[in-house]
Formats: C-alpha cells, structure tokens, sequence
C-alpha cells in the first residue's frame, strides 16, 4: 500500500469533531512524531494533544522540547475523559503498562511487529527511524513541515540512526536530505551540543570506575537512582571502549529496574536478547543495535533472592550472558 493510500486510511478514523490524543514514552524520534502526527491532523479535528509518561532528564531533549515548542503534556497531568481518539507512535501498546490505560485507534511505529490491534496499524521495522515514517506521510499529504518540525524530525533520525550508523536504510536518508530543506539547522544544533550535565558526567565516572567487562560485554549496575536517563550516556558512551561489542547499563528508578542495551550490530540483536531475557519480568524489546527493558523491582528481587543468591547487578549479567552468548555458571 503506498503512503497515499495509508494517509488517507489515517485520517479515515477521524472527523472534525474528534478529540485525538497522542500517547509516546518521549525521546527525540517520538516527539518529532507526535508532532507530524498534530500536524496532519491540524484543522481535520477538534483537537489534539501529545502526552508523555517517562521522566525527561536528558539535556538534550529537554532543548528539543523547549526549542521545538512541541508543547508535550505530562501523563499525570491528562484528562483522558477529555478525549475520544488515541495515538501511539514510536511504540506499540506491549511496550509499556502506562499505554495500556487506553485502546488505540491507531499505532504508527518502526519496531519489529508484535501484531497490535488497532483501526489502523503501520509499523515499518525496515525504516530507522518512526520519523523518517511521518516525513513521508507528510509529503503524502503536500505538507511543507515549518523549520521547527523539520528540523526535530531530523533529530528524530539523526537520534534513533545514531547519525546513519545504526539500522539506517535508503529511505532514512532521503527524509534526511528532504528535511535538510526546510529545518532550522541551528535549532538542530544547539540541541545536539546540549549533550550532559555536571550530574551526567559524575554518573559517567562512578560506571567507568566500577564497569565490568565480560566476554566483549561492558556491565554498570547504579542501584537507586534518580535520572534514568544517565543511562543512555553511560550505554552510548561504553560502546566507544577498544574492544567492547556490547554496553548493559541498569538502574533502579522508583518501583522499576531499568536496563538499557547497546550493540554493534554484527552479533544477536539487542532486542531479541532483552526480550528472551527480560520480558518474563516486565517489558523488554527493542531494535537490533539498542533495547531497553523496564522490569518489575519486586518480581526481580524475589527472582534473586530465591535462585541465585547474587546481587541484582550479577543476575543481569548472568541473565544477558545465557542469552547473548556464554553463559556464566
């Protein structure tokens, strides 16, 4: 089916009168998304909104949100009565317990497909990124993206391909060039140079100090913490160690323990590792070269307290040896 014919089967769910709410666990690709999203549906509906229910900490997404005006409303801040139509984008409704306070009318996303049910399903899992998606619903549609959407749906890309060095197809690249037109490029660049805080970089030294490597594998636990998103800087960042193919680096935030995964793409993806390791525990899934897992404090602890006697941290490891390559008695 072209993209046309999916544009038109989209916008078939909705009439002047609906009241369309977006739901995303934000970062850069969803909230360049959600955008495209708003803007489609812009005077084709009563109104539209863009929820979020993870913590944003990262200094560069919080740049993004300012510098973009996407106007993003926090989930415990949503009338959800308020609304009749709902939306997810970069993500499915198995991905996360909050997106299943709602029914979908439409899922719109590039991970690996997990059958969903919806009015209208797309998901691309060839595509890098669910920007590069909405790029061309819009050209579809005949729209001229303002400087700000373009240039946050050229993060969205740049973020989720890490510069066109992860899972990037011919597709990705040509929504980039078309972008490239039309965006505030210096929009684009005070967000990539708003990259830690002072906070990050003692997070960062605490991880190397105490990393472990294992058979190519570069391991931080944190225990207790209150930014789960020093974690990406910690998983990107280990993966530039001479020799290191993989960064597992977790976390506990609240009731949940966290893990985010790295990997260079030429072994078992990521994804399918945190899957079969992790998702008996909570939710757990992600591309080839990046995953994360969000796993459920207390299940985890009963798991480590009555099998392998280990602190949380060596049962990650032991988890993601068995199942990423060998396994450690």
């Amino acid at each position: 089916m072209s993209n046309k014919e999916k544009l038109k089967q989209f916008l078939g769910l909705f009439d002047g009168h609906a009241r369309v709410l977006i739901i995303i666990n934000a970062d850069p690709d969803s909230i360049a998304s959600a955008m495209a999203v708003k803007r489609l549906l812009w005077r084709k509906v009563a109104h539209v909104s863009i929820t979020y229910f993870n913590k944003i900490t990262r200094p560069d997404n919080l740049a993004m949100i300012e510098l973009t005006e996407s106007d993003l409303i926090p989930y415990q801040e949503t009338d959800f009565s308020a609304f009749d139509r709902f939306v997810v984008v970069d993500s499915q409704p198995d991905h996360h317990d909050c997106f299943s306070r709602v029914k979908f009318d439409a899922i719109i996303d590039h991970h690996i497909e997990t059958c969903p049910e919806a009015g209208f399903v797309d998901i691309r899992p060839e595509y890098g990124a669910c920007a590069t998606l909405l790029t061309e619903y819009l050209k579809a549609a005949k729209i001229k993206p303002s400087q700000k959407l373009a240039a946050a749906l050229m993060l969205g890309i740049k973020t989720d391909t890490a510069d066109f060095t992860r899972q990037a197809g011919l597709k990705d690249i040509r929504a980039f060039q078309y972008l490239y037109q039309h965006a505030d490029i210096n929009l684009v660049i005070k967000v990539q140079r708003a990259l830690v805080t002072q906070d990050d970089l003692d997070f960062l030294a605490q991880a190397i100090k105490h990393r472990k490597i294992i058979h190519n594998r570069a391991y931080f636990h944190k225990g207790k913490m209150d930014k789960p998103d020093e974690l990406v800087v910690v998983a990107d960042f280990f993966m530039g160690i001479a020799g290191v193919n993989w960064s597992i680096i977790s976390g506990v935030h609240e009731n949940r323990l966290i893990i985010v995964f790295r990997n260079d793409g030429l072994r078992k993806g990521a994804g399918n590792t945190a899957k079969e390791a992790f998702e008996c525990y909570g939710s757990a899934g992600g591309h080839k070269t990046m995953a994360r897992a969000e796993l459920d404090l207390k299940q985890v602890k009963d798991e480590v307290g009555s099998t392998c006697k280990r602190s949380i941290g060596d049962w990650i490891i032991a988890r993601v040896e068995a199942y990423a390559g060998k396994k450690i008695e």
